[in-house]
């Protein structure tokens, strides 16, 4: 399990939501639910971002342009075609 990692995130003084195996001993009522969706949703997205090659590997150097592609991106995998 990652209870080393939890331990090292309460340490520094944040709430670690990390759900614990299904085989695990204890269970999971640490776990904030909402959180863990919503933070699915971001790496979801991220991922998705991933296959744009000109975002992944950073074509634009301006930083308006970049931030204009992410979006746009976002924009066309948000719209249902």
């Amino acid at each position: 399990d990652s209870e080393p990692l939890r331990e090292q995130i309460r340490k520094t003084g944040t709430k670690a939501n990390i759900p614990k195996k299904t085989n695990s001993q204890s269970n999971n009522d640490h776990m904030d639910w909402y959180l863990y969706k919503i933070r699915h949703l971001v790496e979801n997205m991220f991922c998705r971002l991933k296959q744009f090659r000109g975002i992944a590997t950073r074509y634009d150097k301006l930083k308006r342009n970049y931030q204009s592609s992410v979006a746009l991106a976002c924009i066309f995998l948000w719209l249902p075609l």
